[in-house]
C-alpha cells in the first residue's frame, strides 16, 4: 500500500506532553480483530476485565538510558551525540550532528548538560564511519557509570514539555539499553500488575532495546524502507511459556510493539519462538501473518510510521483507521505519552 494510505488528520492539541497519573488511569480503547468494527471506551485499569485466566502477557524490560550528549572535539567545536547501542564493550555506535563534523579520527570530551564543564575521565574517538552515517565511538572511561551526570532523555520531537527520566520508564524496567521508552508499558502500575497476577494472568518478560529508528519517518515506498537493527533477548522461560500457551490454546497478548517484533523476529517454523540474543530489523506491515501473539496492547502511533503499519498488519487496514478515526473524534491523547488500544 502507498504511503499516504496510512495518513490521517490529528489536531496538534491531541499529541500528549505529559503522562497521566496514576499511570493506569489513561483511556483505553478496546477493539476486537474479528467480525465487524466495534469499539469500548475504558481505561487501562480495567484491562483485567478483558483478560482470562491462563491469558499470557509479555512485557519488554529494557530500560531507557539518557542517551543524548553533548560532546567538544580539540578545536572548541560542539557536536550532539546520540547513542544508538553498544556495539562491543566500550564501541557504541551513536548519530553525530553536525555529522560532517565529525570525521574518522575526531576526538571527543563530553560536556556537563548542567555548566557545560568538561567531565573527567571520560572520552570517545571515532573510529568507524557506516555507510548510513553512523559513527562508531571507542569510549576511554566508563560511560555507563557518567551517564546519568553527562547525558539527557531523547524524548520524541513531538514531546516540547521536559520529561523526568523516571516518568520517561516502564515501572518493570530493568536493562539498560534503549534511547526510547517502550511506550506501550509506561501504563502500568505495580497495582494493576499484582491484580493481573491475582486474576491468573501470566506475566514475562523479554528485551528489545529501542534504538532511535523508531523515531524515523518512512519516506516514499514502504517497500523500500530499511529498519534500523535493534538487539533483542528473549529468557528461555518466557519462549517456553509463550510456546506452551500457543500449545494449549490460551493467549499470547504482546504489550507494545516492540515485543511483537522480538517475538516474530525469534519464531521458527516446527520451533516457535527460539531463546537468545539476537538483533531484529523485522518491518511488519499488511499483509502478514502473525505466529507468536494473539492480542495486542499498544499506543496510539505517528501518521506514516513502521509502528502505524504493524497495528495495521494485526487488526487490518480498514478498522485501523476507523479505530483511529474514532480515537480522534472521542479526543484520545496521542503518541508517546498518551493513551492505549487493545486489540483482541
Amino acid at each position: 500500500m502507498s504511503l499516504e494510505a496510512y495518513d490521517y488528520h490529528l489536531p496538534p492539541e491531541l499529541i500528549a506532553q505529559e503522562g497521566v497519573e496514576p499511570r493506569d488511569a489513561a483511556r483505553m480503547l478496546v477493539v476486537w480483530r474479528e467480525g465487524p468494527f466495534r469499539a469500548e471506551h475504558r481505561q487501562v485499569r480495567d484491562l483485567p476485565a478483558y483478560l482470562r485466566p491462563g491469558d499470557l502477557l509479555v512485557f519488554n524490560e529494557s530500560r531507557v538510558i539518557p542517551a543524548r550528549l553533548l560532546a567538544q572535539k580539540p578545536t572548541g567545536g560542539k557536536v550532539e551525540v546520540l547513542l544508538v547501542r553498544e556495539r562491543a564493550p566500550g564501541f557504541w555506535e551513536a548519530l553525530l550532528g553536525p555529522a560532517r563534523r565529525a570525521p574518522l579520527g575526531t576526538r571527543l570530551r563530553f560536556l556537563s548538560p548542567k555548566d557545560l564543564s568538561p567531565v573527567p575521565d571520560l572520552e570517545a574517538e571515532v573510529v568507524g564511519v557506516e555507510p548510513d552515517g553512523v559513527r562508531l565511538l571507542r569510549f576511554r572511561g566508563d560511560l555507563l557509570a557518567h551517564l546519568e551526570a553527562v547525558g539527557e532523555v531523547p524524548l520524541p520531537p513531538y514531546i516540547r514539555a521536559r520529561v523526568p527520566l523516571e516518568r520517561y520508564q516502564t515501572v518493570y524496567a530493568r536493562r539498560p539499553g534503549s534511547v526510547a521508552a517502550p511506550t506501550a508499558g509506561l501504563h502500568f502500575t505495580p497495582e494493576l500488575l499484582a491484580r493481573l497476577r491475582e486474576g491468573g494472568v501470566e506475566l514475562r518478560f523479554l528485551t528489545l532495546h529501542v534504538g532511535p529508528g523508531t523515531f524515523r519517518p518512512v519516506k516514499g515506498d514502504p517497500e523500500g524502507h530499511a529498519m534500523h537493527a535493534e538487539p533483542y533477548e528473549i529468557p528461555e522461560e518466557t519462549a517456553s511459556a509463550v510456546n506452551r500457551a500457543r500449545r494449549e490454546g490460551r493467549r499470547v497478548v504482546a504489550v507494545g510493539t516492540t515485543v511483537v517484533r522480538a517475538l516474530e523476529s525469534a519464531y521458527r517454523e516446527g520451533e516457535g519462538v527460539v531463546p537468545g540474543v539476537g538483533e531484529t530489523r523485522l518491518f511488519i506491515r499488511p499483509p502478514y501473518a502473525f505466529r507468536a501473539i494473539d492480542a495486542l496492547f499498544t499506543n496510539f502511533h505517528l501518521p506514516r510510521s513502521t509502528l502505524l503499519m504493524l497495528v495495521a498488519a494485526f487488526l487490518g487496514y480498514e478498522k485501523t483507521m476507523e479505530a483511529y478515526r474514532l480515537a480522534v473524534a472521542e479526543r484520545y491523547r496521542f503518541y508517546s505519552l498518551g493513551d492505549a488500544m487493545l486489540i483482541l
